[in-house]
């Protein structure tokens, strides 16, 4: 076995130095090549555009080559070659890429009709084989098909004479792409050459890096959409699970893009140097998704409690069935009465009718009296108006018939009904409420077991802070605005207003634009919401455009601030 040996950086100087001048130049050159290649690696594994990564593969396989033109297919699922990229400098020919300037042409097919390989073309034989094609002169090569590019020459006056045809291969030795270069060109005059082996080369390196780069880009991507598919499938079944706030989880996200983008854009103000990368947009984006992502653990009887005697159904219907029970009874009680009357012989036939008509009246007096009674605790169940003192005290009244259940005598309204009967505003208790508001806490505790790579950490303070009020009365931490983030800000808005606008809501339909606004602004004044945010969300009229794609045309009516 022999002995490897090993120079130190002194012995490889000294060595060098005696070296000929010819290799002296050589090894210069090949340290100027491995450097650029690592430039040119460490480039393409920084650019998060796709169509600026393809772009440069392109723009640097062409300097390397000093090529005229040069052409990027990228493979599809269904076996084609996609035209990505396409450019010729002396035509000043540029299409697809950052150009803005869609391809035309359809995507080069790696199978005939009959399933037979298309190894008549050479970006399809490469794309098929993997092997590296170099052509000297595309009018003399034998094998390939060479006529559209012939009618492309003859319709332009151009001449396509050298091609150098390279695979982009994954880690996994599939073939994503293929790079294909035109008309190599001297440095001085600009005369086309052939590609040399040395060319081929380093453009063979550089596809190697360039398919990495693809590869990682993709995968990444793929992540994330897996990533944001699996979060909008939580988001969806959240909102699934009650008919009542179905949509929420998908509208909070659309506005508070809709007024990112919009401080984003600002020029003036508190907010002229906020600004957002795509990453952090990103960030915002998901943080929206997941902001109510805790009511996965509220029961649904509280998210879905639409009056204030519903649990798994509406009380009310029992409450009801004992009005007619004491109706019932009030009509016994009538009729014993009258017929105890009738029976009475020491009354005269006019001192009976009497006392019958006077026991009738009063029976239809206390009727009309049950069925008001009746009607205002359906009204007091739907919890839309607010419940006063006065209120309160008429449900204890009511709650003092009684009647007979199962023969055992018994206050009309359990303690229980009275108890949600009497709720102040809306149709939750203080525990029921304690529950909904828990959702976030909830939020808060989930988001932050998830290892966020760093450009997602944000998303839990983000999403945790939409109940947070600038005063501090918010909750579950009670922020104030210097310990909130903008983006938190953001979400506060975007969430109270797709809640009031919402129509699906159980306690409340939804309200009108400018109801919507003047709560918004009473809020403002309350120090509940950002006051700057407030004025771009007013003056951009993020309102108006999210109204326009997500309320109903009777809720949109002016709104004047």
């Amino acid at each position: 076995m022999t002995k490897k040996t090993s120079y130190s950086s002194t012995q490889v100087a000294k060595y060098l130095a005696s070296a000929p001048k010819a290799v002296k130049t050589y090894i210069t050159d090949l340290e100027e090549q491995i450097s650029n290649l690592s430039q040119i690696g460490l480039a393409l594994s920084k650019e998060r555009d796709m169509s600026k990564l393809l772009e440069m593969i392109l723009l640097e396989a062409k300097r390397i080559s000093n090529s005229d033109g040069g052409t990027l297919y990228m493979m599809t699922d269904d076996k084609r070659l996609k035209f990505e990229i396409m450019m010729t400098d002396s035509l000043n020919f540029h299409m697809g890429g950052t150009s803005g300037e869609d391809i035309p042409f359809y995507p080069v097919k790696l199978y005939d009709d009959d399933g037979e390989p298309n190894n008549t073309m050479v970006a399809a034989y490469v794309g098929l084989t993997g092997e590296t094609v170099n052509i000297e002169d595309a009018y003399k090569a034998d094998g390939f098909d060479f006529s559209g590019t012939k009618m492309f020459d003859e319709k332009t006056g151009y001449h396509s004479k050298s091609f150098l045809t390279v695979p982009l291969k994954n880690h996994e030795d599939e073939i994503i792409g293929v790079l294909q270069l035109l008309n190599a060109q001297t440095s001085k005059n600009k005369k086309i050459i052939e590609f040399t082996g040395e060319i081929q080369g380093k453009v063979e390196a550089l596809a190697s890096q360039a398919a990495v780069a693809i590869t990682n880009k993709n995968l990444i991507k793929d992540l994330e959409n897996l990533f944001e598919s699996f979060i909008k499938l939580i988001a969806s079944a959240i909102d699934a699970k009650s008919p009542y706030t179905g949509g929420h989880c998908e509208r909070v996200p659309e506005i508070t893009m809709m007024l990112a983008e919009a401080v984003h854009e600002t020029n003036s103000g508190p907010f002229a140097d906020f600004k957002l990368t795509d990453q952090e947009m990103y960030e915002l984006k998901i943080a929206a998704w997941l902001h109510d992502c805790g009511k996965v653990a509220t029961p649904e009887f509280v998210v879905d409690k639409s009056t204030k005697l519903e649990t798994i159904y509406d009380r009310i219907h029992e409450v009801e069935t004992r009005f007619v029970v004491l109706q019932r009874d009030y009509e016994i009680k009538k009729l014993k009465t009258e017929l105890s009357i009738e029976r009475d012989s020491s009354l005269t036939i006019k001192e009976k009718k009497e006392r019958i008509r006077a026991l009738q009246n009063d029976y239809k007096k206390m009727i009309r009296k049950i069925k008001k009674e009746l009607l205002f605790v359906k009204e007091s169940n739907i919890g839309g108006e607010f419940m006063s003192d006065d209120k309160k005290q008429k449900i204890h009244d009511i709650s003092k018939y009684r009647w007979k259940p199962n023969g055992k005598m018994q206050n009309f309204l359990s303690e229980d009904e009275i108890y949600n009967l009497t709720i102040p505003r809306g149709t939750l208790t203080p525990e029921e409420r304690q529950v909904i508001n828990d959702h976030i806490v909830v939020t808060i505790n989930m988001l932050d077991e998830l290892p966020y790579p760093k450009h997602l950490r944000n998303i839990p303070e983000f999403a945790g802070g939409h109940h947070e009020k600038l005063d501090g009365t918010g909750y579950p931490k009670g922020l104030t605005k210097n310990e909130m983030s903008v983006q938190a800000r953001i979400m506060a808005i975007a969430d109270i207003f797709e809640a009031l606008t919402a129509r699906d809501r159980p306690y409340k339909k939804g309200k009108t634009l400018s109801q919507a606004m003047r709560i918004l602004g009473f809020m403002k004044d309350d120090a509940h919401i950002d006051v700057d945010l407030f004025d771009i969300f007013v003056k951009k009229k993020i309102y108006m455009k999210y109204a326009k794609g997500f309320l109903e045309p009777e809720q949109i009516d002016e709104v004047t601030l």
